[in-house]
């Protein structure tokens, strides 16, 4: 049982109409006839002519990424997804259609039990994707989908970047939605929730699914509630007693086991149970008395007020009832708010020298965010996307383009300061009053004074707690047991909790609203409390570390930041001076709760990580955020470095690093910094050729584009770089934005398919060179960029493990010390596997079994192949002719025992220990030596080689290299690399005297 049942029997074939197939373009189409005026001769149409239709993101997360496509677990192919929202766009505004698309920003207390079972769902889904890529190799299948990592923030920005307007919830997700969508008069909802059945929005549309047809039209369904009441002859106010009855966050399933039992309700079974129960329990709940008389129901319901579950269902009928139209008309009035106490804590004292030298700041937006900076981000945007083949991708068009982005983000602006204009109205504050604010949102954080004129920060709650009524059913709900137990977790004694300005709380809250800002900003500022959910990773896997442990010292420089906790520890060393303070007092430290999955903690209590200030003296949060000087920028950008350990000069210096892909750089950069080598040669270089490669923003390549193996390896690394740009996003914006937001979007410098295929390519190529299919050009963008990236840096890549040892059954029988030494494969990674080894068989020299001095057995030399041709070598002290086995001539050809192939002496015999003459002839090691230096010669002579260019195949010699002589290719490194024999594919060296290997 659950509420989600309610959303299953009105979807399912019980409810004859319940869910109609329509076409989203047909019906703009009418709503635009039907407010047509009536008068031709009128130039000005009337408002509010298109269909308004608001989107709950998170229940459409596949939809709008694309599709399943069949790479998602690959890390993301997010130009595909912006392929598919700009068409998307393209077909909604020639349908006369507007979307306002909301995203989950908050973090519901009352429902972290919700939270837990979703993110054990997702285990279980990572589990078996991973366990059926190293079994197959291949994508999985789209039924375990799992959103990429970094999704949410990919999809803010491209709807923000194609001019949809993006909004993030605060308080209560569900009641936020239906309350915009009533209060701006939207005309439906796409969404799949159950709870929204409950609260009868005007026109409710599957989101699920929701399809864009090659027609060019947008089909969905439609739930028709009013069907779901009619069969089962209730009203819209027993719906909402039905869904509390089902049990939800408020009142679990659980503690209604006793009235399930009384009813005769069976546990769900997906053909027949769901219909079966809702048909029983509505005809239970159709001889309920109304909600309006409230005891009369508990009474009815559990047969005593005194019940202990009695408060819980009031909350729950109530949170339904509010999300009603006659609910959200009924408390619109808010209710009288008395004048909060302000409340002093250790932190307001340190705050307050900080608070006068910050009072004269422009606190309206961030000081980076200026009409320049917007403009030379557009124009270096259309540069690095001047070579992308979307079709119309490209939705700001100059000036223009400009002035209609900002239009519609200032019309999301004036929605929601209309609201916070309503509320001020509707409310007394005096100039001496504190931020109006709802306190039990922020945690009971004093937020100082400030003027009456400036707007609240609360907008989205208050208009909530409106809703809410009388009791703040989500919000004051009792705690869960899990909830309780980490209330009782020790903090250490010098821990504050520090106060947040009201100008920063107040643009934290517009900019969070607006989907301007990562939700985890003030999530930190507010309740100093965050979740982190699970990632596509192996819980078991050795190689590196868990991902959320990975960036967690970034999390805490973030934390110092946003808390100004260098500022704190400044004043507290002033203070010890002064003698305000004893000697032995210790420095203030900011806690900050994560929900983070392990082992020993799966989800049951929160860990404290303290907040750890960066190296050297960082601004306060206001002057990063508001200060507008040449200095205030300049600390912006160093903040962001050093929060990612990648404050060197040649990470800005953009011959190195372009602007778009500085994010990525030092991302990689944090990763290559870590304690423990994370990552492989081959596989920084995978990064940086496939950000360079010109199919980067070719969606028809990439889609055409086939992968031959799929590794978890791969899956895992992508997904640590894609975490590493969400969190370098969080930075940025704790920061003040110092990099513009067009220039931190992630179709600009990766994609997860091309990725695998460039990480194949570079685990077996022998150079960088080959990596990028003999293009010099990007040869030298990579180095440049890969020295940037390691500026400074001890670098310690990470060890490639052994392959397994895959020869003939006979030679597996055998020893590993009777074998000569061998050398290993040549591919640049070494990981390739098993298939690796398919490709560059491991060579054997070849062997002799003797048993009393009588040679029984030989088997020849295994040298392998190249470009499908059998590399050859005779080796010094070898005799064709006799049981050396040199080549195929041999008498042992390349077999598993002494006969193969031409040799038919011993084929069935048991392999012996393997022996090799000793009495080389002399004149065959001078001759060895001849040809040694004869070959010597012919490299000192050089090798011709041609490399590809725009221009065409030309020599090395005619090819115009950079200046910079440290990060260009030479000519004698392309001798070199042509000369490399490889360690599985060239012959090995041998000494002539010795017969074994140097």
């Amino acid at each position: 049982m659950g509420v989600n049942d309610l959303q299953a029997f009105l979807e399912g074939p019980g409810l004859e109409g319940g869910a109609v197939s329509v076409d989203l373009l047909k019906i703009a189409k009418n709503v635009t006839q039907r407010q047509q005026p009536h008068n031709t001769n009128r130039k000005i149409r009337p408002i509010g002519n298109k269909l308004k239709l608001i989107v709950d993101a998170e229940n459409c997360l596949d939809r709008l990424y694309g599709g399943y496509f069949s790479d998602w677990a690959c890390g993301g192919q997010w130009n595909r997804m912006v392929q598919f929202l700009s068409l998307l766009t393209q077909a909604i505004e020639r349908g006369n259609i507007e979307l306002a698309v909301v995203f989950n920003g908050t973090i519901e207390q009352c429902r972290i039990n919700e939270w837990i079972a979703e993110q054990a769902n997702v285990r279980q889904r990572v589990g078996m994707v991973l366990k059926h890529i190293n079994t197959k190799g291949t994508p999985p299948p789209k039924i375990w989908w799992t959103p990429p990592t970094c999704l949410r923030s990919a999809l803010r920005m491209a709807l923000r970047h194609l001019g949809v307007t993006v909004m993030c919830t605060m308080d209560d997700h569900h009641q936020e939605v239906i309350a915009y969508c009533r209060e701006y008069g939207f005309h439906g909802l796409l969404a799949d929730d159950a709870e929204y059945a409950a609260f009868d929005p005007p026109r409710y549309f599957s989101s699920e699914n929701l399809k864009l047809t090659y027609k060019g039209s947008i089909e969905t369904k439609e739930y028709m509630i009013s069907e779901l009441t009619k069969t089962l002859k209730i009203t819209q106010e027993q719906v909402c007693i039905m869904a509390a009855l089902l049990g939800n966050f408020l009142l679990p399933e659980s503690e209604l086991q006793d009235l399930y039992k009384k009813l005769n309700l069976t546990k769900v079974n997906p053909d027949t149970g769901v219909e079966n129960n809702i048909k029983k329990l509505s005809e239970f709940v159709s001889t309920l008395p109304s909600p309006s008389n409230m005891d009369a129901l508990v009474t009815a319901v559990f047969g005593s007020l005194e019940d202990k579950r009695s408060s819980k269902f009031r909350q729950s009928v109530q949170y339904y009832l509010n999300g009603t139209a006659s609910g959200f008309l009924k408390y619109c009035t808010p209710p009288a708010k008395s004048k909060p106490k302000k409340n002093f804590t250790n932190s307001d004292n340190l705050s307050n020298h900080a608070k006068t030298e910050d009072h004269d700041l422009d606190t309206s937006g961030f000081a980076s965010e200026t009409t320049e900076q917007e403009q030379e981000s557009l124009h270096n945007y259309k540069q690095a996307t001047a070579h992308c083949v979307i079709a119309e991708f490209d939705g700001l068009d100059g000036m223009n383009g400009l002035k209609d982005t900002n239009n519609k983000e200032e019309k999301c602006e004036n929605n929601i300061a209309s609201t916070v204009r309503k509320l001020i109205a509707m409310e007394s504050v005096s100039d001496d009053s504190p931020l109006s604010s709802d306190p039990s949102r922020f945690n009971g954080v004093s937020n100082g004074s400030v003027n009456s004129n400036k707007p609240t920060a609360s907008t989205s709650s208050s208009r909530v707690n409106i809703l809410m009524g009388n009791a703040n059913a989500s919000n004051n709900v009792q705690a869960s047991p899990k909830i309780a137990k980490t209330n009782k977790s020790t903090i250490s004694s010098n821990s504050i909790a520090p106060s947040v300005s009201p100008d920063v709380l107040r643009t934290a809250s517009l900019r969070h609203q607006k989907g301007l800002m990562a939700p985890l900003i003030l999530h930190v500022l507010s309740t100093q409390e965050i979740r982190l959910p699970c990632l596509m990773e192996d819980e078991g896997n050795r190689e590196f570390p868990p991902i959320h442990d990975i960036y967690q010292p970034l999390r805490q420089r973030i934390y110092a930041v946003l808390f100004n906790l260098h500022h704190l520890r400044y004043v507290h060393a002033k203070k010890k001076e002064s003698g305000e303070l004893p000697d032995n007092a210790a420095q203030p430290d900011v806690i900050v709760k994560e929900w983070i999955h392990s082992r020993s903690n799966p989800y049951q209590c929160p860990e404290e990580v303290k907040a750890e200030p960066l190296p050297w003296a960082v601004p306060t949060l206001q002057r990063l955020w508001f200060g507008p000087s040449v200095d205030d920028k300049r600390r912006r950008m160093r903040a962001l470095l050093s929060c990612l350990n990648s404050d060197m000069p040649l990470i800005l210096n953009t011959a190195y690093v372009p602007q778009h892909m500085l994010i990525m750089a030092c991302v990689l950069r944090y990763i290559m910094s870590q304690d423990k080598p994370i990552m492989r040669r081959h596989e920084l270089d995978a990064f940086l050729c496939q950000a360079f490669n010109p199919n980067l923003m070719n969606p028809q390549y990439l889609q055409e584009l086939t992968l031959n193996i799929v590794t978890s390896r791969g899956v895992q690394l992508a997904a640590l770089f894609m975490k590493g740009v969400d969190m370098a996003l969080v930075a940025n914006d704790a920061c003040g934005a110092p990099l513009p937001w067009l220039m931190c979007c992630p179709w600009l410098y990766f994609d997860g398919k091309l990725f695998h295929y460039t990480l194949t390519r570079s685990s077996h190529a022998k150079n960088i060179l080959e990596v990028c299919e003999n293009y010099i050009e990007r040869v030298v963008k990579v180095e440049r960029m890969r020295k940037a990236i390691l500026e400074g840096l001890d670098v310690k890549f990470a060890k490639v493990p052994l392959p397994p040892f895959t020869g003939p059954p006979m030679l597996r029988s055998i020893p590993p010390p009777c074998f000569p030494a061998m050398n290993m494969n040549a591919n640049r990674g070494g990981g390739g596997g098993a298939t690796s080894l398919r490709q560059r068989p491991i060579p054997s020299r070849g062997g002799q079994l003797q048993i009393a001095g009588v040679v029984v057995g030989s088997w020849g030399a295994n040298y392998g192949y190249q470009g499908n041709v059998r590399q050859q070598m005779v080796p010094a002290g070898y005799n064709p002719r006799g049981g050396g086995g040199g080549g195929r001539g041999g008498r042992g050809g390349g077999g598993a025992s002494g006969g193969s192939a031409r040799g038919g002496r011993g084929q069935n015999r048991r392999p012996g220990m393997p022996s090799f003459p000793v009495n080389a002839r002399k004149n065959q090691a001078n001759k060895k030596r001849n040809i040694n230096k004869s070959n010597k010669g012919q490299k000192q002579q050089g090798v011709s080689l041609t490399v590809k260019t725009d221009g065409g195949d030309v020599p090395v010699n005619d090819v115009a290299l950079p200046e910079d002589n440290a990060t260009v290719i030479k000519e004698e490194d392309c001798a070199k690399i042509v000369e490399h024999k490889g360690q599985g594919d060239g012959p090995c060296e041998i000494d002539p005297t010795t017969n074994s290997p140097d």
